[in-house]
């Protein structure tokens, strides 16, 4: 069977605001996405049974819950495909880490699908479906560094210098819902515009409920801190700081205690996918 393998890179939160909520529940975001060249890699096999079929489901996860698997009969149904395939994930991103792991896989899967099937749905098409699956899949179908306000989803192209980052693995966890849920959460910080990044001094809202409920991410946060602006992406767990040269980011690496885990990436100007779509 030939398989095809396609990236599906990580994001950070360079700052994430919460300005309010809609009479639904969903919070208002301000928030601007960094994409990295570190992350997961799929391997789509295409075949004409219909049938969606992840060979390596992550334990613990049914086939319901499954992004990659809901992101592909997503696209089936919307196209009206007969067509199939057989899935692999190589894993690398953590589960509950703030870096769009499972987003990112399920945006893969939607990009490289709508290619191999054929269904020729645009990018608009696919970030629209790729919304139902949740609030970070778009960002990663739309493919650039983004500002983004309402639940995540309304993106502007924001252009940033290349940097390098390190970013700290916290062995835990962290549910989206728990943080975005807990009544201490900052929910009114005033929006700013996008002219303001970076020169505003920028937090993530989420952090403070983040690190009481996880002190472990505290511990994280405080030793990058001696190396510079560290800050946690998304909802938890994982840690990050920004440094000009990859000298510079792998010099922190090294220096890193056997007690903690972490990695350094490069930002990346487009999704490796980019251009697989109109």
């Amino acid at each position: 069977m030939n398989y095809h393998a396609f990236p599906a890179p990580a994001k950070l939160n360079l700052f994430l605001h919460v300005i309010g909520r809609r009479s639904d529940g969903y919070h208002l975001l301000q928030t601007v996405f960094r994409l990295i060249d570190h992350g997961d890699t799929l391997h789509i096999a295409v075949d004409d049974s219909g049938e969606i079929v992840h060979e390596n489901p992550l334990p613990g996860v049914p086939a319901e819950q499954d992004l990659i698997i809901r992101a592909a009969r997503l696209l089936q149904q919307a196209s009206g495909s007969r067509l199939g395939c057989r899935l692999r994930l190589d894993k690398r991103l953590p589960m509950g880490g703030g870096l769009g792991g499972g987003s990112s896989d399920a945006a893969t899967t939607l990009m490289a699908l709508n290619h191999l099937w054929g269904t020729r749905f645009s990018r608009e098409q696919l970030q629209t479906l790729g919304l139902q699956l949740g609030a970070d899949v778009p960002v990663f179908i739309f493919g650039q560094d983004a500002f983004a306000e309402g639940v995540g989803e309304a993106l502007q192209p924001i252009h940033l210098p290349n940097q390098w980052y390190v970013v700290l693995i916290p062995p835990v966890s962290v549910p989206t819902a728990e943080i975005f849920s807990d009544p201490c959460l900052t929910r009114n910080s005033e929006p700013i515009i996008m002219a303001a990044f970076p020169n505003e001094q920028m937090h993530n809202d989420l952090q403070a409920v983040a690190v009481r409920k996880y002190p472990i991410i505290a511990d994280h946060l405080a030793w990058l801190s001696q190396y510079g602006n560290a800050m946690m992406t998304g909802s938890g767990a994982c840690v990050f700081a920004a440094f000009d040269t990859q000298v510079e980011a792998e010099r922190v690496i090294t220096a890193l205690p056997a007690t903690m885990q972490g990695f350094s990436a490069q930002s990346m100007m487009q999704h490796p996918l980019f251009d697989l779509l109109d």
